[in-house]
């Protein structure tokens, strides 16, 4: 996946936002919350960050091109280094997975605005 089909499938998402943070970022949010963030200039080597479940915080991180998110590992979150590592459905999964986890913490109210 490039970033326009990375954008495109995150946009695609209920109540998805996109917006610049530190300079060159670009996160993907819902309800003013992170679900996935990628370089503005994305390649196959910039990667993707995105939030997982402990389980698959574990069993990601044992493969290669995949490591354990700066800053953020503690909440498992995992950075996809490399996007050749992965299919696009696999990548596609990652982040509709990261976006659920993250709309289900949302305030009740917040998730009904959305829905």
């Amino acid at each position: 996946m490039n970033i326009e089909e990375i954008r495109e499938f995150c946009l695609g998402m209920p109540g998805a936002e996109e917006d610049v943070k530190w300079g060159a970022d670009l996160t993907f949010c819902v309800g003013k919350k992170m679900f996935a963030v990628t370089g503005m200039e994305m390649s196959a080597e910039s990667g993707i960050t995105v939030k997982t479940t402990p389980e698959k915080f574990a069993e990601l991180t044992e493969r290669p091109g995949i490591r354990p998110a700066h800053y953020v590992a503690r909440y498992h979150w995992v950075t996809v280094e490399d996007l050749s590592v992965m299919t696009s459905e696999e990548l596609k999964d990652l982040i509709q997975n990261s976006y659920k986890l993250v709309f289900d913490k949302l305030p009740k109210k917040e998730r009904e605005k959305i829905v």
